[in-house]
């Protein structure tokens, strides 16, 4: 039977690329995203379900229930939608905070229990949430999104530790720098913060601190999601996996 997988924030970035990949590998996978024609065209494209919802303003447990119910069960969560925006610490706003956490904290705690209800009962499944270089890292200007990451990797613990003994298995990926619509605008409002003016300057900078000395791309961080999903050892849970470059050190 083919894997069933559902992946949010699955409209574009790394969700899209996860979504044609796994489906490449014979998946039939469900794309969430709050976009609800990019959702649409990343589904028809690789004849898959889209579901267009608002996972901070809605209900993210019935989301990913009405997603399984569509595909016949749930075998691989994927939890990529996030949120992050740049404003100095001193300047942070509550907005901000609200945003943040609703999506990167609450709405992937929420998915993770409602799938792995759905998990428990077939006593199988995997769960991969996407998280960030930046739970580790003092980030003035991004302290939000930094605090919603390291939140997500205690999420990943609970998560991998009450799952285990029902066969679900819990893991985090951390990808360094990736060039995706969100990390462009969060570079070019760090670029502002700093007074920057020349921002190629900027982002070769940033670049230039990565010991393998590139950025990566998102299909080659979906190729390791995909790992996660389906190769990974069972005995694989409660694990941060590093893929940024040397950026992130164990």
């Amino acid at each position: 039977m083919a894997a069933r997988m559902i992946v949010t924030g699955g409209a574009g970035g790394l969700g899209r690329a996860v979504a044609i990949r796994a489906a490449r590998r014979g998946a039939n996978v469900a794309v969430i995203d709050i976009d609800a024609d990019g959702a649409a065209a990343v589904a028809d494209q690789i004849g898959g379900v889209a579901v267009a919802a608002d996972l901070i303003g809605g209900d993210p447990q019935a989301c990913i229930a009405t997603a399984a119910a569509r595909l016949g069960g749930l075998d691989v969560l994927v939890n990529n939608a996030g949120y992050g925006a740049g404003e100095a610490f001193l300047d942070m706003t509550a907005a901000t905070w609200d945003r943040t956490l609703g999506l990167n904290v609450r709405a992937l705690a929420l998915a993770s229990a409602a799938a792995g209800r759905i998990m428990a009962a077939q006593r199988s499944g995997r769960i991969i949430n996407i998280t960030s270089p930046a739970s580790r890292m003092a980030l003035p200007n991004y302290t939000a999104y930094a605090a919603s990451k390291a939140a997500v990797d205690a999420i990943t613990r609970a998560a991998a530790v009450a799952l285990a003994p029902h066969g679900v298995r819990v893991n985090s990926l951390a990808p360094g720098m990736m060039d995706t619509p969100m990390q462009r605008v969060t570079e070019a409002a760090f670029a502002e913060l700093e007074g920057r003016t020349d921002l190629d300057a900027f982002l070769a900078e940033r670049t230039a601190r990565i010991p393998v000395g590139r950025r990566i791309t998102p299909e080659d961080v979906a190729e390791m999601v995909l790992w996660l999903a389906f190769d990974a050892p069972d005995y694989l849970t409660a694990e941060r996996l590093n893929m940024s470059g040397g950026l992130d050190r164990d």
